[in-house]
């Protein structure tokens, strides 16, 4: 099954948007990246689905998995 994805972008217009992957409109619109990672992360944790989080440059920073992670990191102590 694959793993669903919510991302928050920046707006081209300015602000920062909160998005389901592949999804072409904004599922909210903010002022502030925090104001949209609270929100973000809330609807991740009901979804149980992957938070993506990009920077102003578009790059990927610092993504976190709210359901069953479909890969898992694995154990390096054994």
């Amino acid at each position: 099954m694959p793993r669903k994805e919510r991302h928050v972008v920046p707006n081209p217009t300015g602000g920062w948007d909160s998005k389901r992957e592949n999804a072409e409109k904004a599922s909210k619109h903010f002022e502030t990246k925090q104001k949209a990672m609270d929100w973000s992360r809330d609807m991740a944790k009901k979804e149980k689905s992957e938070l993506i989080p990009h920077r102003k440059d578009g790059k990927i920073q610092n993504p976190n998995s709210y359901g069953k992670d479909p890969n898992p990191p694995k154990d390096k102590r054994r």
